[in-house]
């Protein structure tokens, strides 16, 4: 008979498999300490009347395990989190400085292309000065030279309308000088070298075969013989208004052409009779 037949059996409540598993495992062990305990012990021994009670799973246990599941889980999740964050700043960081040569790139590009833009525009410039003092060396080269082939011509200042002033010698050189300051600048009450109004203009020019005229276009319009626009010479002084009071004055070089310093617009220009038919003329040479 066995030893543990006796003892009294003190069921409990169906229990989960787990729970089973897990007590089992336990009275077993409890059950064989017995048995051994048994044997040792004397024949007549008291009968184990003891009830065992298995340890049980609590809910504050199950509890803490499913906490700690989960703060694992959010730890992880953290983990994952932080990656994606550092991963995104690093693809931020590379853009970045990607974009940063592109900006420094393209800057030096418009630097050197308007570093470019400037010296071409200075050397333009700079062409443009040596052609202009080039052009004005050349025209002081031609004044000189009308000027003296005027004072070996005349070999002094004539009065208008002497004989000393005469010839078609002397209408070349008025009209050679003129045709040197084509170009100059329209400027009211100037007298060259470079700018010239109206009868500044003439003037000057008369002066390069010895002939003194008056300085105004009022003047000028009655200093010699008075002949018809439809009779003119070269050489003849045009002018614009009546005689006596004209606003405006030239100088006929021929071919239906006058040559003037006609406004600040146009400044010393040749110009057609046609386009601007002139009131009288004076004859002077």
């Amino acid at each position: 008979m066995s030893l543990t037949a006796h003892i009294p059996s003190h069921r409990k409540p169906r229990r989960s498999a787990s729970k089973v598993a897990l007590r089992a495992g336990v009275a077993g062990g409890v059950l064989s300490t017995i048995a051994v305990a048994g044997a040792a012990g004397p024949a007549n021994a008291e009968p184990v009347t003891a009830t065992i009670e298995m340890p049980t799973l609590t809910a504050d246990l199950a509890n803490t395990v499913a906490v700690s599941a989960e703060a694992t889980q959010q730890v992880a999740h953290a983990y994952d989190l932080q990656a994606q964050q550092d991963e995104a700043a690093a693809k931020a960081a590379k853009a970045a400085k990607k974009d940063k040569a592109e900006a420094e790139r393209k800057a030096e590009a418009e630097a050197k292309r308007k570093a470019e833009e400037a010296a071409k525009k200075k050397a333009a410039e700079e062409a443009a000065e040596k052609a202009a003092a080039e052009e004005r060396a050349s025209r002081s080269s031609e004044r000189t030279t009308l000027s003296a082939s005027a004072d070996t011509s005349t070999g002094a200042s004539a009065s208008v309308g002497s004989s000393a002033s005469t010839g078609s010698g002397n209408a070349a050189t008025v009209v050679a000088f003129l045709k040197a300051q084509l170009g100059d600048a329209y400027v009211m009450g100037a007298s060259g070298p470079n700018a010239w109004d109206c009868s500044s203009l003439v003037q000057a020019a008369y002066k390069t075969v010895g002939i003194d005229l008056p300085r105004v276009s009022q003047d000028q319009s009655v200093a010699g013989t008075q002949v018809g626009t439809s009779n003119l010479q070269v050489g003849d002084i045009l002018y614009w208004g009546g005689a006596g009071s004209a606003y405006h004055v030239g100088v006929y070089i021929g071919d239906g052409q006058y040559l003037d310093a006609a406004n600040p617009s146009k400044g010393v220009v040749i110009q057609d009779l046609s386009g601007y038919p002139a009131s009288g003329a004076v004859r002077v040479l």
